[in-house]
């Protein structure tokens, strides 16, 4: 009996939220689901009632905000999932509650503030275009989430009328969010990993280190090419980084000791849970003293087994742009009652440190030097600085196909917004996935 208070106590939302529980039921029909707002005030999703009296869930923005806000019915998803327990409950004043009684209507619930804004997630979504792919946005010294797409998408607006039909689609993707749900080989931005342990074995030499890049590595049986096969030459370490040569990450990956490369990556929190209170999926990669040659090549490059989610990617590039300190993402502000007083209030938090301070400066001076005078110029220029890692990641047998990524922050020097995207399938992340990244640092600063 004492668990089980103590239980009820600790794990008041969950129980609230689980399905078979009537209380759900009861406060659903005592209250009128809350509305949640965008953080400049914008409504994205409220109850409504149609003509002959029925309650249903209205999204103005439909398709924009589709997999962040989600929807209220068929098991929830989003924000609407992640906040049920706020949305369904009422903190309203008694003498409103009251007044609710003597009017016979439901009590109103409360209101959720998100972090999200409108006007990026608006460039975000329609740079995307017809791609499959992901966004998201964030800020890396508190955490807050700014936009997140994912496309294909749906109008929540819909949900009840497709429903069957998305069940029976087998091969559909439509309500996967691939923000935080989508694994992808993360191609050339995962040098940042392999660069970060490099340095961290080689603290003071790294910087010495060249090589001579003839557009392959080879290796017994094995070989690494370059990009559609360029020949960089002679580099040095941010060189081969700036450059995204293949080559040469394949040998510095050869030279790494593979118990301290795996203890980095538990570090990075591959294969393990992240701090974030929204559904998503754990990034994989393995490397141990077992690991073979040809995986760790393919591991340095981040090809063969390694998967990651562009949620995942995002937090590691949050680290390099907050001198190593990883602050936990989160979409929700605030909760509001029916008057406009704060019932609950979220605040940045931090999660640990992934990195040194001295770490995370020498990968945000690579990832200069990639906008600067490698594979990211098309940010080079502007009225701020930028840093970033682009990827080309392959996903199958044929070669010519690749994700394009890329990953990185604003201003360099210090940075307010970061941004990691992926499109499927469009090929090179500096021609497709860096000029989308503009646009969004654009709309952020109101250029």
């Amino acid at each position: 009996m004492g668990y089980t208070c103590h239980y009820a106590v600790t794990h008041k939302q969950e129980l609230i939220n689980n399905s078979y529980n009537g209380r759900q039921e009861l406060l659903i029909s005592q209250n009128t689901r809350g509305t949640i707002y965008a953080a400049g005030g914008q409504v994205l999703a409220e109850t409504k009632t149609d003509e002959n009296g029925k309650e249903f869930r209205s999204y103005p923005y439909e398709n924009l905000f589709a997999h962040a806000v989600g929807y209220a019915s068929n098991g929830k998803f989003g924000i609407e999932s992640s906040s049920n327990y706020y949305l369904i409950n009422s903190n309203a004043k008694l003498s409103d509650k009251v007044a609710s009684d003597v009017a016979g209507i439901k009590y109103p619930g409360d209101d959720v503030y998100t972090t999200l804004d409108v006007g990026v997630q608006e460039v975000a979504y329609q740079s995307l275009g017809v791609y499959k792919g992901a966004i998201i946005v964030s800020e890396p010294s508190t955490g807050k989430i700014i936009a997140m797409v994912s496309k294909p998408d749906f109008n929540p607006n819909e949900i009840d009328a497709i429903w069957d039909e998305l069940l029976e689609d087998k091969e559909s993707t439509v309500l996967l969010n691939r923000a935080t749900q989508g694994l992808y080989p993360p191609g050339s931005t995962f040098k940042i990993v392999t660069a970060l342990e490099y340095i961290r074995e080689n603290p003071d030499t790294y910087h010495q280190y060249s090589y001579q890049c003839n557009g392959r590595f080879t290796l017994g049986e094995d070989r690494i090419n370059c990009y559609h096969g360029s020949v960089h030459g002679y580099e040095d370490f941010t060189k081969s980084f700036a450059k995204s040569c293949n080559a040469s990450f394949a040998n510095i990956g050869m030279q790494l000791d593979r118990t301290r490369f795996g203890d980095t990556l538990n570090n990075l929190l591959f294969n393990k849970e992240l701090p974030v209170s929204f559904a998503y999926n754990k990034s994989r990669l393995v490397v141990d003293e077992s690991t073979s040659d040809s995986d760790v090549m393919q591991a340095a490059i981040g090809q063969g087994t390694t998967q990651i989610t562009p949620l995942h990617l995002n937090m590691i590039t949050c680290a390099i742009a907050n001198k190593g300190v990883l602050m936990k993402p989160y979409l929700v502000e605030c909760v509001k009652n029916n008057e406009g007083s704060i019932v609950k209030q979220f605040e940045a938090d931090t999660y640990k440190k992934l990195m040194s301070e001295e770490e995370a400066a020498a990968l945000n001076g690579l990832m200069q030097a990639v906008v600067t005078s490698g594979t990211g110029t098309k940010l080079a220029g502007l009225s701020y600085t930028a840093a970033g890692k682009t990827g080309s990641a392959e996903y199958n047998s044929d070669k010519s196909d690749s994700h394009a990524w890329f990953t990185g922050f604003a201003p360099a020097e210090n940075p307010e917004v970061c941004v990691t995207i992926i499109i499927e399938g469009a090929g090179s992340g500096g021609d497709y996935a860096v000029p989308i990244a503009k646009r969004i640092f654009n709309e952020y600063f109101g250029l």
